[in-house]
Order: C-alpha cells, then sequence, then structure tokens
C-alpha cells in the first residue's frame, strides 16, 4: 500500500477521498492548506500526491504542490484534480509532469481507477530496480583502475560528491575515463535507478543537437513530424553527461545556460517551459578557460559547469598504473571475451611502460587487444604492439614472462602470478591480481585494498626491509608500520 498526500481546499472533498484511500488500505495525509502541503512533502516523501491546481482559488499553489512533487527522489505520482478544468490547463500540467489529471464533478470509481492505474505504473518503475542494481555494480568504482595517488584522489572525490546534486565538471584528455567517472557518479547516488542520459555534444551540428537535447513540437521545423521530448526531459530525475561540452555553439550554450538556472525547458517551437530534475555531469578535454579568453566559451556557463571539477589525470602522469590497467584488460575483459589465458613479457611491460599514450587509457586499450589478437601461444611480446611502440624495444631482449611478487608477505620469497588470466600459481596472489579481482564494495574497502597492495609490493621490492620499502614511498617508517597495522593481513 502507498504513502498518499492529498491537498484540497474543500473539506469535504478531502474527507471523502481519505474515507475512500483508507479503505483501500493507503496512508494519507490530507491538508485543505496549499502553503502547508507544499511544506510537509519532502518530510512525507509520498509515492502518489492527489492535488486540486486550483488551491484558494489560484492555480500557483497548486504548480507548487506539483513542482515540488516531481523534485523528489524518487519522483512521487502526482494525479491532478480541479473544477476549472480547460483543455490549456490539463496539458500543462501535464506538461509539468502531473501523471493524470481528473476534472471535477467525477465519480470516485474514476478516481479509484486512476489511482490504480498510477500505483501499477509506479510498481513497473520498481520492478526495474533489479537491473539497476546491475548497471550499478557494473559501474562502480571497481570499474576505474588506479592505485597512483592522483587516481586515490579521483576516487575520494568521487565518493564525497557522488550523492549531492551538484553539477559536476570532468576534465582531462581524451581517453582518460571521463564517461566512466560520469556513471560512477550517477550510479553511486540516489539517482542510480533513474536515467542515465550520455550526449556527445560534438557528434551532432548545432540544429540537431539542440532538438535531440531539448525537444521539439510538430511543425517545428521541416521533418518534424511528431512531438519529441528532448533528453533533458528523458533523463528526468537522474543524470544527464555532456561529453565535449565546449563544442557547443553560442546559441546552445545559451540555451544550456538557462536549464542550469531555471531548471526548466523548452522544447523548440513550443511556448511552455517544462520543470526537469536533472543532475548535469559535463565533460571536456579542452582548456575552457582559453576558450574563454578566446570569445569561444560563455564565462557565466563555465561557473555554473565548474561547480566541482574533477580532474583525471593522463596515463603518462600515473605510469605506475600501467601493470594495473594491462592486467585488468587481460584478465577482466579479454580473457572473460575469448576464455584464452594471456600473459605478457617483461621487456613488453617495459615498452609499455616507456610509450607517451597520447591516446590515455583508450590508447592501451586498445594496444592490448591488437595484441592479443596477433600474439603467438598466449604470450605479448613487443613486436604484437602497434608500429609506434617498436622504437621503443631493445635489441636482443629476453622473452621472460612478466612476473610480479606476491602481495601476500607469507609468500614474498616464491616465484609470482603471470599478469593474465586463466589458471594462475596458487602459492600466493600478486598486487595487481588483487586490485584486477577487488570486490564491488564500499569505496572504503576498495581504497583500503588498493592502499595494502601498494605497501605489500613495496615490502616485496626490498625483500621485507621496511626502512627502504618506506623510502621507495615516500613515508615515514612510523607511517608505514601504522599503515600495516590498520589491517591484520599484511
Amino acid at each position: 500500500m502507498a504513502k498518499v498526500l492529498l491537498a484540497d481546499d474543500e473539506v469535504t472533498m478531502v474527507q471523502m477521498v481519505t474515507e475512500l484511500l483508507r479503505a483501500e488500505g493507503h496512508e494519507v495525509f490530507p491538508f485543505t492548506n496549499g502553503n502547508a502541503a507544499v511544506e510537509s512533502i519532502e518530510a512525507v516523501s509520498p509515492e502518489l500526491v492527489i492535488t486540486d491546481l486550483y488551491l484558494d482559488k489560484t492555480r500557483a499553489q497548486g504548480l507548487d504542490i506539483l513542482h515540488k512533487a516531481r523534485s523528489l527522489n524518487p519522483p512521487a505520482i502526482v494525479i491532478v484534480i480541479t473544477g476549472f478544468g480547460t483543455i490549456e490547463t490539463a496539458v500543462e500540467a501535464m506538461k509539468k509532469g502531473a501523471y493524470d489529471y481528473l476534472e471535477k464533478p467525477f465519480k470516485l470509481d474514476e478516481l479509484k481507477l486512476c489511482i490504480q492505474r498510477a500505483l501499477s505504473y509506479n510498481t513497473a518503475i520498481s520492478e526495474n530496480v533489479y537491473l539497476r542494481k546491475q548497471l550499478k555494480k557494473k559501474y562502480q568504482f571497481s570499474q576505474i583502475v588506479g592505485s597512483s595517488p592522483k587516481m586515490q584522489d579521483v576516487f575520494k572525490m568521487i565518493e564525497r560528491v557522488a550523492d549531492t546534486d551538484s553539477t559536476i565538471l570532468s576534465l582531462g584528455e581524451s581517453g582518460t575515463g571521463k564517461e566512466l567517472v560520469a556513471k560512477a557518479l550517477h550510479y553511486n547516488s540516489r539517482r542510480q535507478f533513474s536515467p542515465f542520459v550520455p550526449v556527445n555534444c560534438s557528434a551532432l551540428p548545432e540544429n540537431l543537437l539542440e532538438s535531440e537535447l531539448f525537444g521539439h513540437r510538430k511543425g517545428a521545423f521541416t521533418g518534424a513530424i511528431n512531438d519529441k521530448k528532448g533528453l533533458f526531459q528523458e533523463a528526468d530525475g537522474g543524470t544527464i553527461f555532456l561529453d565535449e561540452v565546449a563544442s557547443m555553439s553560442a546559441m546552445l550554450q545559451s540555451r544550456l545556460l538557462r536549464v542550469l538556472q531555471e531548471r526548466e525547458v523548452r522544447r523548440v517551437g513550443d511556448n511552455v517551459s517544462v520543470y526537469v530534475n536533472v543532475r548535469v555531469v559535463a565533460a571536456t578535454n579542452e582548456p575552457l578557460e582559453k576558450k574563454i579568453k578566446d570569445g569561444g566559451f560563455r564565462e557565466d556557463l563555465y561557473y555554473r559547469l565548474n561547480v566541482i571539477a574533477i580532474y583525471l589525470p593522463s596515463l603518462r602522469e600515473r605510469r605506475e598504473d600501467i601493470p594495473l590497467l594491462v592486467s585488468h584488460f587481460l584478465k577482466d575483459k579479454l580473457h572473460a571475451r575469448t576464455g584464452k589465458p594471456y600473459q605478457i613479457t617483461r621487456h613488453t611491460m617495459d615498452v609499455l611502460s616507456a610509450h607517451d599514450w597520447p591516446g590515455n587509457v583508450r590508447e592501451l586499450e586498445n594496444a592490448i587487444e591488437r595484441a592479443c589478437a596477433l600474439c603467438e601461444d598466449s604470450v605479448i611480446r613487443v613486436a604484437d604492439l602497434p608500429p609506434a611502440f617498436q622504437q621503443y624495444s631493445k635489441e636482443n631482449p629476453s622473452d621472460t614472462v612478466f612476473e610480479e611478487l606476491p602481495a601476500s608477505a607469507q609468500a614474498s620469497s616464491g616465484r609470482a602470478d603471470y599478469i593474465g588470466g586463466g589458471t594462475q600459481p596458487q602459492s600466493g596472489q600478486s598486487a595487481m591480481d588483487a586490485v584486477s579481482n577487488r570486490p564491488t564494495g564500499s569505496l572504503k574497502a576498495f581504497l583500503r585494498e588498493q592502499e595494502l597492495a601498494y605497501l605489500n609490493r613495496a615490502l616485496a621490492q626490498t625483500g621485507g626491509d621496511k626502512e627502504r620499502a618506506a623510502e621507495i614511498l615516500g613515508v615515514s617508517l612510523a607511517t608505514l608500520y601504522r599503515k600495516l597495522s590498520e589491517d591484520d593481513e599484511v
């Protein structure tokens, strides 16, 4: 049974509908004052709102209730009733998010049927929760691979801001994973059960992008044969990701600024604005400050977008993460897709670490995929990499398969696991294996696991000498002991 907020200035109407709802087993919160209803919506957090559009003879309060109910997370379903019904008011209420509309006088059976339809709709949405949870697992923090200090800063920032409604500006070169960050923000927030809508702003010409973002009315331009909702409306209650936002024209920048300021969109060819409850995450690989100076980007829009900035480092700024990423691609992606246990030579790993990676993580993933397709005996060598990598190769390189000492202190003197999929040695688990197979738990647990793996790699490299390990890590010996003692297993 549902939690229902009822608002009508007719006491008799409120009593009658309240009795009907309670007889059906619903929990009812009745109001005869519009202001009191508006102030109580957040505290009540109803699943269904039934409101008179003309409370106290003014339409404003009814629209305020509709507006507030639709801004909840998740948005409440709203049924509007009124004794001053016209086609125009019905259309306006529906555009502003009402589920249905009843004109007084109405039969109780009509209201009962309308409520049943509204709650059935809500149930249908709830039945998608399982699928949404699966998507959330797919885009948890564990999908963003990295244990370097700069990536730890990124993880911490995502954790701090994911469950806010603040606008996010994701900055970084092409291929650094800005869309993955946007998805992690969405699927780890209270908006996770609402749509995530990605838009590549550079992929469409201005007129088509305007129609895609804001929608259009039938006949607004040649080819507009039907009314169309824009992507901002499609993302209502969720998140819209505006990739390459710097490529927007001046006109579209102006329209986007209005959406951010007013939380309303107006379709092309329409004269009525529609409220949208959307979180905006924007991304760009261009320096916006320079574009502002050159007149290519609005300064006021920049400040609206840049409420919270998340900078993603380039791969050459975090070369220590390359082995982790290679392990991730070989084991979590390519091995799962092909069933083959790939390995990689130490010399090949050195070559990968020497490259400048102008295409960043995306370039690395493509290079590994190519190498897996061309390699013999499932062992990746330098010759299997793209031609640009051959300049880093040494003469007569060793074909020793790249190995990593186990993360576990108990196995620090033994042979280590291969980077790759398939059957692995059982004597211990490498730090890279531990990271790539990390559980999809809380970010705190994930960060602790990454930290431990990093500490154990340093200890393995120094043969257990904690003083040397502390020097390598750039921390004091006391800090190292404290970090190690935070977990029972070193």
